[in-house]
């Protein structure tokens, strides 16, 4: 097997990108401490085309060396929001109609592979710190809460890679190929 070439791919610029149609999914970051994580995750949100990402509290926002470093340039065409509270945040979305859906290891939580995401309907899925997770406050708020399932012997996985998981979920949902 050959290796695609940048033409095989046939990516779009960040202008046609802008103007295509998004996912119906929004990215909330509750307090995402590590640059390089919030990079990814701009990374992440450019590839399945996710609508925006929602910076709250302590996630720093571009223009940022450290975000572009792993963002390679997502943080300029994937659009983005900061509030200095999650909180504000949440109500902002419930206001517009979202499913708050909170990605945390709660008790009654719903497995992300039993969760099945409906065409027509407009989500945010709220991501947490490294350390403590969504806040609980925040996890209060929420139509319904996802965990990933684990079988090894540690307890959670790094954000970005918790978020990539999520958001593949809900394309693979949303806007099958």
């Amino acid at each position: 097997m050959e290796k695609k070439t940048i033409r095989d791919l046939h990516r779009v610029d960040i202008e046609h990108f802008r103007r295509q149609p998004k996912m119906s999914l929004t990215v909330v970051l509750d307090n995402v401490r590590s640059l390089n994580n919030i990079g990814s995750i701009f990374r992440t949100c450019d590839a399945f085309a996710v609508e925006r990402i929602m910076l709250c509290g302590i996630s720093a926002c571009p223009p940022s060396p450290e975000i572009h470093k792993t963002a390679l340039g997502a943080e300029d065409s994937v659009s983005w929001e900061y509030y200095a509270d999650t909180y504000s945040c949440i109500e902002a979305l419930q206001h517009e109609g979202y499913t708050l859906c909170c990605l945390e290891q709660v008790k009654g939580s719903i497995e992300l592979q039993d969760f099945m995401p409906q065409k027509g309907r407009r989500y945010a899925i709220v991501l947490g710190h490294e350390v403590d997770g969504v806040s609980q406050e925040i996890v209060n708020q929420c139509d319904v809460c996802l965990e990933i399932p684990q079988r090894g012997t540690k307890h959670s996985l790094n954000v970005s890679v918790s978020g990539g998981i999520a958001i593949w979920h809900f394309f693979s949902c949303l806007m099958p190929l």
